[in-house]
């Protein structure tokens, strides 16, 4: 039995438990309470504790203080949606309960749990019960009962990771959205895995795999090879997020054997990964695109890899482009504190090109890149605040998952203010920074968009991605969904019926100005047959239509 653990101990403990919630990640996901592809809770917790694996691989601490620290730190700066911010304040009140310490016992552990439990409910406004927050506070509170009867770590995370799993079995009767779905919380689970990869990694079990695709080889064995065995020039590996998650991909690999060799295609429900040895890597490139978003790419010359391995020469290869890359970083950083131009600078958060450009023009100083299933960290949202030349800096999340990553900058800010204005939604954020009054001061410029932000009412159109019975809807995998206000609208196999349902609803009705924003998989003929659909049923209304270039939803629908 081990009674207590040191610096070493602790952040092998937290590695594993990174890479327990990176194998699981796409479980948790799939807990999501509607069947709409944006079940991202196992993704942003695996993210935001692999800031802290990151961080801590490779260091030596001498003290389970100064770890703690270190680990608290990391994942406040790669913290990621709703669920990585709590998860990073349960671990940096832990760090605190650990402060000045060099090992901890069992006892310690539970009062530095329970720290981590005190932060994060201070930092929700409105604490729910069956949520990460309940299965954390009762897996405290059972860690300081097994403390007095046996102060031995291991004995105490064990108990802890029990009683865990019985508040996580009643969280769904404790939240009716939960009971309707018939799921547990997806925070609580994963919030539970990571807690048994710790306790794993105490009790000398093995690491588990993660990753769940085909083995790709991502680097050409030039040794291996002699010239008259380099077919094709280029040796190209890439990753594609899906469109869809039942994509068929059997188009694209009829299509890159027919331009390579050495073909291996590995997938999962969100994205692809392909390898392959081509002369054109280009259209190799253009061909995946037709199945999804393109996320990362590395390309290399294989025959004059091979010819300089030959001359005894340094192989070039893209690890030598992490040198370069690392310099741009920190030039970037060198120049990220801006100077205050003026008063009031804006910040949005969004995705697609054509978002990004209307608030641009708009008067937004930076976009960040995200939204629903890619949220930015709290350290993406603090680079492009510290990039913006204002003393007072708006920030706009537009997605109600990012916006506790976002209030995280505030006090993280030293140098300018933040000011978080709570946008749920694209067509809030939108309609707030066309309200702004920025030469009017800071309490009547942010009124004036919170105010704007009221009366917005926000309907969105996306797909099913698995087959469900939800609130009296029965729901088949690649069904046209509608939200109204985050709330499930209806359904239906036929796009343009549940378009006209929409328009037909009592926010649209009542709507003087209309907005529909098609995203990046809808054709422009398809938009405007759309508008037409609107502009019919909402005849007192002024229908826009707007080229957003947004994934994931078809539409989002702002009714003003």
């Amino acid at each position: 039995m081990i009674k207590t653990i040191d610096a070493a101990a602790f952040c092998a403990a937290v590695i594993h438990g990174a890479a327990a919630i990176s194998a699981e990640k796409q479980a948790v996901n799939e807990l999501n309470v509607f069947p709409v592809p944006d079940g991202d809770t196992g993704t942003n917790m695996s993210m935001t504790i692999n800031t802290a694996a990151t961080e801590l691989k490779g260091k030596h601490y001498p003290t389970i203080s100064a770890a703690a620290s270190a680990a608290a730190s990391a994942l406040l700066r790669g913290a990621r949606g709703n669920s990585g911010v709590i998860l990073s304040l349960l671990f940096r009140g832990f760090s605190k309960g650990v402060k000045d310490k060099e090992t901890i016992n069992g006892r310690d552990f539970a009062v530095a749990l329970d720290y981590g439990v005190a932060a994060a409910y201070k930092a929700v406004m409105k604490p729910a019960e069956g949520t990460i927050l309940t299965v954390s506070r009762l897996s405290a509170a059972a860690a300081a009962a097994a403390a007095r009867e046996n102060d031995a770590v291991e004995a105490v995370l064990t108990e802890t990771i029990a009683k865990g799993q019985e508040a996580l079995a009643n969280t769904v009767n404790q939240n009716p959205v939960l009971k309707k779905a018939g799921v547990v919380d997806a925070g609580g689970k994963g919030f539970l895995i990571i807690l048994q990869g710790m306790l794993d990694s105490l009790q000398g079990k093995p690491m588990p795999e993660t990753g769940g695709e085909a083995e790709t080889q991502d680097k050409a064995d030039f040794a291996a090879l002699g010239e008259e065995d380099i077919t094709f020039d280029f040796d190209t590996v890439f990753i594609v997020r899906k469109k869809k998650p039942n994509v068929n991909l059997d188009e694209l690999r009829a299509y890159l054997n027919s331009i390579g060799d050495s073909l291996v295609i590995g997938e999962d429900d969100e994205a692809f990964k392909v390898h392959v040895h081509t002369d054109t890597p280009g259209d190799a490139l253009n061909k995946a695109q037709e199945f999804g978003t393109l996320e990362l790419c590395k390309i290399e010359n294989m025959r004059t890899q091979y010819e300089d391995l030959a001359a005894g020469k340094h192989v070039q290869s893209t690890d030598d482009l992490d040198a370069v890359e690392k310099e741009l970083e920190n030039a970037e950083e060198e120049v990220a504190d801006a100077e205050p131009e003026k008063e009031m600078g804006f910040v949005a958060v969004c995705a697609g090109d054509g978002l990004a450009a209307t608030f641009r023009d708009l008067g937004a100083d930076g976009v960040i890149s995200g939204g629903q299933t890619m949220n930015p960290s709290t350290d993406d949202i603090m680079k492009q605040i510290r990039k913006t030349p204002a003393k007072i800096v708006y920030v706009l999340p537009n997605n109600k998952n990012i916006i506790m990553a976002a209030e995280q900058c505030i006090p993280l800010c030293k140098d300018k203010k933040v000011v978080v204005i709570p946008t749920k939604t694209v067509p809030q954020g939108i309609s707030a920074l066309l309200a702004a009054l920025p030469d009017d001061g800071e309490e009547a410029n942010t009124q004036a968009m919170l105010d704007a932000i009221s009366g917005v009412h926000t309907s969105e159109v996306t797909y099913a991605a698995r087959d469900s019975d939800f609130d009296g809807f029965d729901i088949h995998q690649g069904d046209y969904m509608a939200l109204s206000e985050h709330q499930l609208f209806g359904t239906n196999t036929d796009l343009d019926a549940l378009l006209k349902l929409l328009a037909e609803d009592q926010p649209q009705q009542e709507a003087e100005f209309i907005t529909v924003i098609f995203g990046a998989d809808v054709k422009q003929a398809d938009a405007e047959k759309a508008q037409a659909i609107f502009q019919k049923a909402c005849p007192n209304a002024e229908v826009t239509l707007l080229d957003g270039g947004q994934p994931v939803y078809y539409y989002m629908i702002s009714a003003e």
